[in-house]
């Protein structure tokens, strides 16, 4: 069986890891991967936003299964174009994958369908949003209503801070045609929570809940990034939670799609806020997250393959997905300087004899050599019985991988920890 992944980043190497344990898969491409993979698939200088290119190289080698990874090829329609030529796909069509392509559309689902998130307002005029921001107070939250590499979320602190952010995404084009509508939304507070999830348009299998950091330093200090570091399960995701999620949430959202005629087939991307007034909705996502999906998938005890083909097929069923008990911790491994400006190049060195996983993202290969290239370049990821145990050795796996300016944070997992104290 041939399948090819889309995508090149470390969730797509997560993927691909859990793909090989499928023995019929007989060759894994991956569109366009990243040098780090090699040794698990076959890479294929396309990128992920080469539609065309993507479809051809599908049909020319019979290809049984794609996977579709990214945003961008999703909200594309990507999905629509394989399944127009004969290709079995994984992921939502690009009508259902509005639900991250445009947050406007989100909240506005939400809103309709009564799904708790936090009050908002979308603007298009420029002056309608500044004079809306003059009857707010801060701390308040920015949003670009388009894709824009998960960097168009800008929570102010004052409300000139939320104005300078408007006119930037509104005047200035700091995110293209991303910006050209913003939504002005109340902050919420409490403890941030992910879950991804499996649906087939009927159903909603929720995966591990995980834990992200996205601030680059310790102690949840300095710029957010697209991710420094992964936990699962997610402490503050207890049972009495996810059964609200469930009821108020995750069915809700799948019965508005499909009302909506959007019927969404894939991964769908829970991003929760456990606020004191019950779990509420920060953002979709149309795919898998990253890094999330790092801890995710290596708990997953089911064959990957299997729930892909029947969640595109519209045949999931709750007994199709099976995680283990244990714990995993994802300490991200960056370039020093990230995310802003970091050199790269440099010697990607890795001891045999890792005990865990090692998912590269930012990496390519040079003559033999693997080399940095990219500002979050790998992910360690170990698996224990309890959080606790997964953390350490996570941490004691990492000192086995070296590059020049590498950097990663010292306390990942660490909240998680003291949350499971308290």
């Amino acid at each position: 069986m041939k399948v090819m992944v889309v995508g090149g980043g470390g969730r797509e190497h997560a993927i691909i890891k859990k793909l090989k344990e499928n023995k019929q898969i007989t060759e894994l491409y991956a569109l366009p991967g990243n040098g780090g993979m090699a040794n698990d698939a076959t890479l294929v200088a396309i990128g992920a936003k080469e539609l065309d290119k993507i479809c051809d190289f599908a049909v020319e080698n019979k290809i049984d299964f794609a996977v579709v990874a990214p945003d961008d090829p999703l909200v594309l329609g990507l999905v629509d174009r394989l399944n127009q030529v004969g290709i079995e796909c994984f992921g939502p069509t690009k009508n259902a994958a509005i639900i991250e392509g445009s947050k406007k559309f989100s909240k506005d689902l939400m809103k309709k369908y009564g799904i708790p998130t936090a009050k908002y307002q979308s603007f298009t005029d420029l002056d309608k949003a500044l004079s809306y921001l003059d009857e707010q107070q801060a701390p308040i939250v920015v949003k670009a209503d388009g894709l824009a590499l998960g960097k168009g979320v800008i929570i102010a602190q004052t409300i000139e801070e939320a104005k300078q952010a408007v006119v930037e995404m509104m005047q200035n084009g700091k995110f293209g045609d991303s910006g050209n509508t913003v939504v002005i939304e109340e902050f919420l507070e409490g403890p941030e929570v992910s879950v991804l999830a499996f649906t087939d348009g009927n159903i909603v299998v929720p995966m591990v809940s995980s834990m992200d950091h996205k601030r680059a330093k310790d102690g949840d200090q300095g710029l957010n990034t697209g991710g420094m570091g992964t936990i699962a399960p997610n402490p503050y995701y207890t049972q009495e939670i996810a059964k609200q999620c469930d009821k108020l949430i995750f069915k809700p959202t799948i019965e508005a799609m499909k009302k909506e005629g959007r019927t969404f087939k894939g991964c769908l991307y829970f991003g929760l806020m456990i606020t004191k007034n019950g779990p509420k909705v920060i953002e979709y996502n149309c795919r898998f997250g990253d890094p999330e999906t790092q801890v995710v998938l290596p708990l997953l005890k089911s064959d990957l393959l299997t729930i892909m083909q029947k969640t595109a097929r519209g045949t999931l069923d709750y007994s199709d997905v099976e995680f283990s008990s244990d714990s995993a911790c994802c300490v991200i491994m960056a370039s020093n300087g990230y995310p802003e400006s970091y050199q790269k190049g440099y010697v990607i060195e890795q001891n045999d004899n890792i005990d865990g996983e090692i998912y590269y993202a930012g990496a390519k290969l040079n003559q033999g050599k693997l080399l940095t290239d990219g500002g979050r370049v790998l992910g360690v990821t170990c698996t224990d019985k309890n959080l606790k145990s997964a953390i350490k050795k996570a941490y004691e796996q990492i000192d086995k991988v070296t590059f020049d300016k590498a950097y990663y944070r010292k306390d990942i997992g660490a909240r998680a920890l003291k949350a499971l104290e308290d």
